[in-house]
């Protein structure tokens, strides 16, 4: 397709706002970054902190010792930190330091990955798509090619394999990854100093939090010795000072048509909302049933109460009136150009109306696809998993669902069935908390769906969800790993031959599940396919000028140290050591009865007079981030550690819509204020040493 003219494209291109921007390493800004900062990483720099970067799965982290040495955030290992804790031994409360190797701490299920190759396949994938294919045939095709493009590259490669979507579709990438099985907890501070403020201070700034952990990635039972680490700054940053954070942030939607936004909008984010309002209330529910109760649930009711804030912030955004008609005379720009070029309103000209019928047919199933389920059922997850891998594995390749082509992925679901449950947002998996959850699942969907719904009636058949729930899991077998595993490699005759009442609960619901997944399944093929057509079309009109959406690819922003005005004054770029303790005086101290969220252990107290108080502690930059870049490393221009990413401002919430660089700050805990804590609180000598190689 020709390019528009240079005048057109002037006036049509979207002015990226300052350091918007999640870039993927194949198109870094690079003359933007000299333009502005008198700076161009080299190649070396590059894939230096892009080798020394793990994702974690939903967070990041980084090598930062020549001995596996991995740092991320505290709220990022929080759950395994919670599974490795007993009532007597709670690890979340009190922290934990492993004064030697030996006593570093396995952490059972966890997997961690770092990036070896990028592959793009968009040509090869073009090309396995016959002009003409109707939308629900080219999303056969292209599963089909991509399957073939995986297993392939997987056994060439050795390594693990993600298809990577860029631009909306408009780009197809393979990504490999060597992956680590064996990780083990190294250190971690108490759960009050690194959510210091709880939820008060969550997604605010200024900020007081240690928010950082230490694991250890193990290859053969031995240290894994990574390529590439990390070095330790001793200079530490100052304000105005450039940053740059490698991370693997979770999903942006900036490049969703206007309809997806208002669907989002008025749809999306309110359903989800009421459902975290929810389930804060049944995690509440079982939690005063005791202090061990709530200590079960306390990891998992912050991670509902971080997801609300951030939904709500950019809920927030998009009734920003003006915002939201930046975003659509955005979009009109783009339709205008697309229309004043024949081939392009050939091909895409209808996309936006297309997109916008689908999300019309989903808001129709809305309620369904929320209920229909496992009803909060770890078991009957479990159950409806094993039944849908037996009846899909009797089918050829290209007729099974997408997800149960892949030989990788095959194994990985048959790893998983076979192995330990684990119970909902990471929390450690327990019958009475199941009971619980399983018997409000079932409430909702029955209120929800109404008594007659096949769904209601297949599950209850008449009887109340309590008793349901209570008789299920009392006589399942499906809790015992090894019944699992016979299932698995028993295959359809012995899921057909089961008596456990989860299984056969299972097979009866699979036709109705079955039913909603077609729908969204036409639904899905149809915005992809048109997202796809407008991401080359937009291609067409600006070429790669613009980022992606974020993926939970990996990805890197830069930034400097930077205030931003709020609350009728300008936020300081570092807070410290004394503003923490500031904080919690200001508050009363730890005999503090209605404000407990800003107490400090006895340690941090006693040992007060051991840190230099001056210390900068977390600090806020003007980096383009989002959830997922938790526990980003962030570099400096040498590629040294200064900071670790955990948070971002209020303000910033918005961010998952469009970047407003006069108040969107991430915020950071200073690579000092580790130091300083190992050393002087924990008394971890042996780690600062590793760390700085001192």
């Amino acid at each position: 397709m020709r390019r528009l003219s240079a005048l057109v494209f002037l006036l049509a291109l979207p002015v990226l706002r300052a350091e918007e921007g999640m870039w993927t390493f194949d198109n870094l800004p690079l003359k933007q970054l000299k333009a502005k900062y008198a700076f161009e990483p080299s190649r070396d720099w590059l894939e230096h902190v892009r080798l020394s970067t793990l994702t974690l799965g939903g967070c990041t982290g980084s090598f930062v010792s020549a001995d596996g040495l991995v740092l991320t955030n505290h709220h990022c290992t929080r759950g395994s930190i919670q599974r490795l804790s007993t009532k007597e031994r709670d690890l979340v409360k009190n922290g934990f330091v492993a004064m030697e190797r030996s006593q570093e701490l396995k952490i059972p299920g966890q997997t961690y990955r770092i990036l070896m190759a990028m592959d793009n396949i968009t040509e090869r994938l073009a090309k396995a798509l016959k002009p003409g294919l109707g939308e629900k045939a080219a999303a056969d095709a292209r599963a089909k090619e991509l399957d073939a493009i995986k297993t392939e590259t997987e056994k060439k490669s050795g390594l693990t394999c993600d298809i990577v979507n860029l631009y909306q579709g408009g780009e197809t990438w393979v990504y490999s990854f060597k992956v680590f099985k064996d990780v083990r907890l190294v250190a971690a501070p108490e759960m009050a100093v690194a959510a210091f403020g709880g939820d008060y201070d969550n997604f605010t700034y200024p900020r007081h939090d240690l928010d950082f952990s230490l694991v250890r990635v193990y290859e053969n039972d031995q240290p894994y010795h990574p390529a590439h680490h990390l070095t330790w700054s001793t200079e530490g940053l100052q304000a105005g000072d450039l940053t740059f954070v490698v991370g693997h942030p979770g999903r942006t939607s900036r490049l969703q048509t206007f309809a997806q936004m208002k669907y989002d909008r008025d749809l999306g984010i309110p359903t989800g909302l009421k459902s975290s309002e929810r389930l804060r209330g049944i995690f509440e529910e079982y939690g005063k049933r005791s202090p061990e109760h709530a200590r079960q649930v306390q990891t998992a009711i912050l991670g509902v109460n971080n997801g609300t804030k951030a939904n709500e912030g950019a809920l927030a955004g998009l009734k920003d009136a003006e915002a939201m008609k930046r975003l659509e005379a955005a979009e009109k720009a783009l339709r205008a150009a697309v229309a004043k070029d024949p081939k392009l309103e050939a091909s895409t000209g209808k996309s936006w109306a297309r997109i916008e019928q689908a999300l019309k047919q989903q808001a129709g199933f809305l309620t369904e696809a929320q209920y229909l389920g496992s009803a909060r059922s770890t078991t009957l997850g479990q159950a409806q998993s094993l039944v849908r891998l037996a009846e899909q594995l009797e089918l050829p390749a290209e007729k099974r669902l997408t997800e149960y082509r892949s030989e990788s992925g095959l194994k990985t679901l048959k790893t998983r069935l076979a192995g330990p449950a684990t119970g909902m947002m990471g929390m450690a998996f327990t019958a009475e908390q199941e009971t619980l959850m399983f018997t409000r699942g079932l409430e909702d969907a029955a209120q929800a769906l109404g008594p007659k719904h096949p769904y209601v009636v297949a599950v209850l058949g008449g009887k109340a969800p309590e008793q349901v729930a209570k008789t299920l899991l009392g006589t399942t077998k499906l809790g015992e790993p090894g019944a699992r595993k016979a299932l698995v490699e028993g295959g359809l005759k012995a899921v057909a031959a089961s008596s456990d009442p989860m299984v056969q609960l299972a097979r009866k619901l699979e036709p109705i599940l079955l039913g909603l997944r077609k729908k969204q399944d036409e639904v899905r093929a149809i915005v992809e396919e048109h997202a796809a057509r407008i991401a080359k079309a937009r291609f067409t009109v600006y070429g790669k000028a613009l980022p992606p959406d974020a993926t939970s690819s990996l990805r890197l922003t830069y930034g400097a140290v930077a205030t931003y005005p709020a609350n009728g004054t300008l936020q300081q770029p570092f807070t410290t050591y004394l503003g923490l303790y500031d904080r919690h005086l200001g508050w009363g101290g730890n005999q503090a009865k209605d404000y407990t969220d800003w107490t400090l252990p006895q340690r941090w107290l006693d040992r007060m007079g051991r840190l230099d108080l001056k210390t900068p502690l977390n600090f806020s930059h003007a980096v383009d981030t989002t959830g997922g870049n938790s526990g980003s490393p962030v570099v400096n221009r040498k590629g040294e550690l200064v900071g670790l990413l955990f948070d971002g401002n209020i303000e910033g919430n918005a961010g998952r819509y469009f970047y407003d660089d006069k108040v969107n700050r991430s915020v950071s805990v200073d690579a000092r204020a580790i130091l300083e804590a190992l050393g002087k609180i924990y008394d971890a000598p042996h780690l600062v040493a590793e760390l700085t190689g001192k």
